[in-house]
């Protein structure tokens, strides 16, 4: 019976150490990030090999990054309303998707605006990066970084696309962003807004001829198999932005903040570098997937810029006159 009796408290004395090891273990903050793109694409890659790695580590474990690639927490508009009501902490949508809720965001998407990367990098860690920062208060978010989606192009099943007429009565899905409804309709297509998990279907069931997306989500989202044609008219500059909860990372004690600000920093360095070497392996991937990649000269490029300069006179009181002299200036400095 003795002896029974020191196994049993043996047994118990090691179930308090494990269970006060296990509780020592948890985290005391649990970061959720959700994205609407894939496995393979360089925001989820950098996501999983910098910003939660270093944030894990760094923490000492106490604090657990969870990441939602794939759209598994919805669109962009779902996660971005999901960061306000602190349901996720951080998400990573298109600056384009935060117009719909300030339309002053419609400046990262005036067509042609930054005539290179390096310019819109310059714009985003400047004067126009910080101007949306505060657009970002009001809305109970802060920003951790720009990343990038890359330059829009047009892909569509009939034809190439090498002047503003040849987007004539085509249908083209475009975001829920009235700028690029605008945009487009001066060029004469018939633009058809819709969410981003919608379109493989539409383009494969010819609801729309074609669509305007980034190299690497056209390869990574396979358009290639429901789209024959792609041309390169780098219409506008697309970014994405890590907008975070403002109320959690707040209350979150500075050293810990501190370590999520620089895994913020850390990631949108690695991820631009990463972003820019997909892009040109996955235009060869298009290529050898049997699509028609065109490039425009700088003249008929020049026909699709002057087609759509009056969108700056219509969206210039929208935006704000100031927040598009920022925009413009970054070509300049």
């Amino acid at each position: 019976m003795k002896r029974l009796l020191q196994a049993v408290l043996c047994v118990s004395i090691l179930l308090v150490v494990a269970g006060g090891a296990f509780a020592a273990a948890k985290p005391e903050y649990v970061i959720k990030v959700g994205y609407i793109l894939p496995e393979t694409q360089s925001d989820h890659i950098v996501m999983r090999d910098v910003f939660k790695k270093d944030i894990e580590e760094k923490s000492g474990g106490r604090i657990s990054v969870e990441l939602y690639p794939n759209a598994q927490l919805g669109g962009d508009r779902e996660l971005i309303e999901s960061v306000q009501l602190g349901t996720i902490q951080v998400a990573i949508p298109a600056t384009a998707a935060m117009a719909g809720f300030d339309k002053r965001f419609q400046v990262f998407d005036l067509p042609f605006m930054f005539k290179s990367k390096e310019v819109a990098f310059r714009a985003l860690d400047g004067e126009l990066g910080k101007a949306a920062d505060e657009l970002l208060k009001p809305l109970g978010m802060r920003n951790l970084g720009f990343g990038e989606n890359g330059y829009r192009h047009i892909s569509n099943s009939r034809k190439p696309i090498t002047t503003p007429d040849d987007l004539k009565g085509l249908k083209i899905r475009t975001m829920e962003i009235p700028l690029h409804v605008s945009f487009f309709k001066m060029l004469g297509a018939n633009p058809t807004p819709m969410s981003f998990g919608e379109l493989y279907t539409a383009l494969q069931q010819k609801t729309v001829d074609g669509q305007e997306n980034p190299v690497v989500l056209v390869y990574t989202s396979k358009f290639y198999e429901v789209q024959k044609y792609y041309s390169l008219t780098g219409h506008l500059y697309s970014a994405t932005i890590l907008v975070a909860n403002d109320d959690y990372f707040a209350n979150m004690p500075e050293d810990l903040w501190k370590i999520v600000e620089e895994a913020g920093h850390r990631y949108v360095v690695e991820q631009r570098a990463m972003a820019d070497e997909q892009e040109k392996v996955f235009l060869e991937d298009l290529k050898k997937a049997g699509m028609e990649v065109n490039e425009l000269t700088p003249e008929q490029k020049q026909l699709f810029i002057d087609a759509t300069l009056p969108v700056y006179d219509e969206y210039k009181d929208i935006i704000g006159a100031d927040l598009v002299e920022l925009a413009k200036k970054a070509n300049i400095d």
